[in-house]
């Protein structure tokens, strides 16, 4: 039987996969791509700024990170974190019974990021992958998704929340992968970077067959040559996975051998070990305990959870690919655990200590009990508006447009594992810091105008190489989250490109309104802030493991009679939870007595030493003062003094959170 050919006119000729009736677009205010962390707390603020806003996340969790497995937060200093993003932190210290806290465990994020999702109802599209962007004079119109449907999304502005940057570089956004050179934005510490650390000691022979190079090299060394320190290049950090592990046995599902497990790929750790001293499993991989007996576990050393150099191709990718490389990262680690818990050749020690650990039964259910994200660390980064360099960093240069604060070192891994002088040697790995917070520029989480001017980019943001290993932080990404729907809203009612927003207005929402609720701010004091403090006596200024830029520290055992007094401002009388930040130093008194006054009574207070409980990448606490009633006004004061001390006195911030 023929079939006759049937011409359709062109208006119903469809693509593969196309329905046969236009979808119909969804309309909201603020459409926020990428469900990391910045990106829930971006649309919860966007919510609460009486904004529509509709979340699509490429993923099935929310949260990223911060729910995949880095329960020890990279903080830097604690006064950085800001906003929302330490009321996120507020909110995990009140699941375990404190102000806050910085480590936890993986499903206590999740829970809290849901709150956020809850609280505002905000639509969230769940594995939902970017297709396409369309744009008309420089303004993105409508976005297409494909996920169980395909679905269209107009919105007046958009934010780009999502690791890879997507958004951004479908939009057509000027973005770079890789290290820039030294030169280009006059750094040290950018480019070609051999350094000590995470680096394998002299010896190490490369070859399948010890000195013979025509063995071929063995698994994971790349042939290529070492270049001029300093020299930019495309080559990416390395990824891997923060490990949620248990060593409760109730609780454990045993470490298996993975698919695709093949133990060459281990060979260099044999190799490294007897160069190690008396190496422990915590010599191999820095095992962070977390609440409930379980970890985070992140590389240590010359050889570890990094999958160094396997990762060139993840940024441009397409999805699938991006799922193979996800995959190999997968089996990789888990392979890792596996050799080193099974093979024979590993010493006995460190297999019974393997050996002890097991996946949690109560993490990740619904994907193996194995974190469902990858720790990319460095995808994309946009060239916008204005460019984050380690001048920023440092403090040599200064911006008055900052819309959040990083504190964190500059933290590059390694780019490339290769042969140098007949040895394997890592290279990539910078850790430089010894400076303090800093602020980030709203011009460097938008494009240029040329680019587009609906889009905002708080994680992808504009950043050299070596200033972004500053600033990706989680927590920080949460802040710029915040900052950006708050420019967006700005921008919307305005009327404005992100370009015109008035950064003063930004600014002034951000610090009066922090966690965009309407609710009373708290009071900080600090020890820096001669606007709101008297000293009396001669006190040493310490500039590191404070709260802030510094804090000050007696050592006279009170010799001589020295206070230091934090003045408030307090709006309006009422009752006020009062907290010290108290950094543990050397030799710390035993007992700190501290003063509050309200203006009609004193109450005195005796800090113990021991109450100071500093967990995770912090050198201090805030102890609790308990609840005073504060009257309005200029009236109250909280004195730490040295009186009757036996030791190091430091007085740093007091903090007030009206009840």
């Amino acid at each position: 039987m023929l079939l006759k050919k049937v011409m359709l006119p062109a208006c119903m000729l469809l693509l593969a996969g196309q329905s046969l009736f236009a979808v119909t677009p969804r309309e909201v205010d603020v459409c926020i791509y990428g469900g990391t962390s910045a990106g829930v707390i971006a649309a919860y603020t966007a919510k609460q700024l009486h904004k529509t806003v509709l979340l699509i996340s490429p993923d099935k969790h929310l949260g990223g990170l911060t729910t995949g497995g880095l329960g020890y937060t990279d903080i830097g200093n604690k006064s950085a974190i800001t906003g929302i993003s330490r009321d996120f932190y507020r909110r995990i210290g009140q699941h375990y019974g404190k102000l806050e806290q910085w480590i936890f465990e993986p499903h206590v994020a999740a829970d809290i990021f849901q709150q956020y999702i809850d609280a505002a109802k905000v639509n969230v599209l769940y594995e939902y992958q970017l297709n396409s962007v369309r744009k008309k004079n420089g303004y993105i119109t409508e976005i297409t998704v494909k996920g169980h449907t395909s679905e269209v999304v107009k919105a007046k502005m958009f934010i780009d929340c999502s690791y890879e940057g997507d958004l951004m570089a479908k939009a057509g956004v000027a973005y770079t992968v890789g290290r820039e050179a030294n030169s280009l934005y006059h750094e040290t510490y950018n480019g070609v970077q051999m350094m000590h650390e995470h680096q394998f000691p002299d010896g190490v022979d490369p070859y399948k067959i010890p000195g013979k190079p025509e063995s071929g090299l063995l698994w994971g060394i790349s042939p290529a040559t070492l270049d001029a320190p300093g020299t930019g290049d495309k080559k990416v950090q390395a990824y891997n996975y923060r490990i949620c592990l248990t060593n409760q046995p109730n609780n454990q599902v045993p470490i298996t051998k993975p698919e695709d497990y093949d133990p060459s790929r281990y060979e260099l750790l044999l190799r490294l070990l007897p160069k190690l001293n008396a190496p422990t499993l915590n010599t191999i991989m820095i095992i962070s305990h977390m609440p409930g007996g379980k970890t985070d576990i992140n590389n240590r050393g010359a050889f570890s959870t990094d999958m160094i150099g396997m990762n060139y191709d993840y940024p441009e990718a397409d999805d699938a690919t991006r799922q193979r490389i996800i995959k190999a990262h997968e089996n990789y680690t888990k392979g890792l655990l596996y050799f080193i818990g099974h093979d024979e050749r590993m010493p006995e020690l460190l297999r019974k200590e393997m050996l002890a650990w097991g996946y949690p039964k109560d993490e990740y259910t619904d994907n193996g009990h194995w974190s469902p994200q990858m720790y990319v660390r460095e995808v994309r980064r946009m060239v916008g508006a204005y460019v984050m360099t380690q001048a920023n960093c440092e403090g040599h240069e200064k911006i008055s447009d900052g819309v959040g604060m990083a504190a964190y070192t500059m933290d590059s891994h390694n780019c490339q594992r290769i042969v140098v002088n007949g040895m394997v040697k890592n290279e990539g790995d910078v850790q430089k810091g010894g400076f303090g917070p800093y602020p980030v520029s709203y011009r460097s989480i938008i494009p240029k105008a040329s680019d587009c001017k609906n889009l905002l980019v708080p994680v992808c943001l504009s950043a050299s190489h070596i200033a972004y290993g500053s600033i990706r932080m989680e927590p920080v990404f949460m802040v710029l989250g915040q900052s950006a729907a708050t420019a967006a809203a700005v921008a919307i009612d305005g009327h404005a490109p992100v370009q015109d927003v008035d950064v003063t207005a930004v600014q002034r929402m951000l610090k009066e309104n922090p966690l965009a609720n309407n609710s009373k701010p708290e009071i900080l004091v600090d020890n820096d802030d001669e606007a709101h403090t008297v000293k009396s006596g001669s006190w040493d200024r310490v500039t590191w493991g404070g709260y802030g830029p510094s804090f000050l520290a007696d050592t006279s055992k009170g010799a001589t009679d020295k206070f230091m007094r934090f003045l408030p401002e307090v709006p309006a009388q009422g009752r006020y939870k009062v907290y010290a930040y108290i950094p543990r130093v050397p030799n710390h008194a035993t007992v700190t007595w501290v003063k509050i006054n309200n203006g009609q009574q004193e109450t005195r207070i005796p800090v113990k030493s021991e109450s100071v409980k500093v967990e995770g990448q912090t050198s201090g606490e805030w102890v609790d003062l308990g609840v005073h009633t504060l009257s309005a006004g200029k009236n109250t004061y909280v004195e730490i003094s040295n009186r009757e001390s036996d030791g190091v006195v430091v007085a740093d911030a007091i903090l007030f959170i009206p009840e």
